[in-house]
């Protein structure tokens, strides 16, 4: 990514960390432009997205993994390797997504119910 991320990520509920470099995308241009500038987004990665109940990949040009979050960083959805040009269904109760590389949910067994923790990163 462009800029060094904001937030580390960690899921309160299984104990792992999904991601140490996240970026905030809480701007009506900055949510929109989201992910679409980038080629790639490599593990550890990510794009914290607020406030939002969907999400699209029009313009994108790799696949990712997206959690829908409520206002208590509870997971309300999660879709896996969400490929270019498509668009999520509308999560009812949802207040921010977060967009991670593909195969992150995954490798870190994040489901639906998991609890997660957003931290600012040190500046060391």
């Amino acid at each position: 990514m462009d800029a060094p991320g904001l937030f580390v990520v960690h899921n309160r509920t299984r104990g792992g960390t999904l991601a140490a470099n996240v970026q905030l995308a809480d701007t009506p241009r900055s949510r929109r432009i989201g992910l679409l500038k980038h080629k790639t987004l490599e593990p550890g990665e990510g794009l914290w997205i607020y406030p939002t109940q969907a999400i699209h990949t029009f313009g994108m040009k790799f696949p990712i993994d997206v959690a829908f979050l409520d206002g208590g960083l509870r997971v309300k959805r999660v879709y896996h390797r969400l490929v270019p040009y498509r668009l999520t269904s509308l999560v009812w109760g949802a207040r921010s997504a977060l967009e991670l590389a593909s195969g992150s949910l995954a490798s870190t067994g994040t489901m639906v119910g998991d609890e997660l923790q957003f931290s600012l990163r040190s500046s060391e």
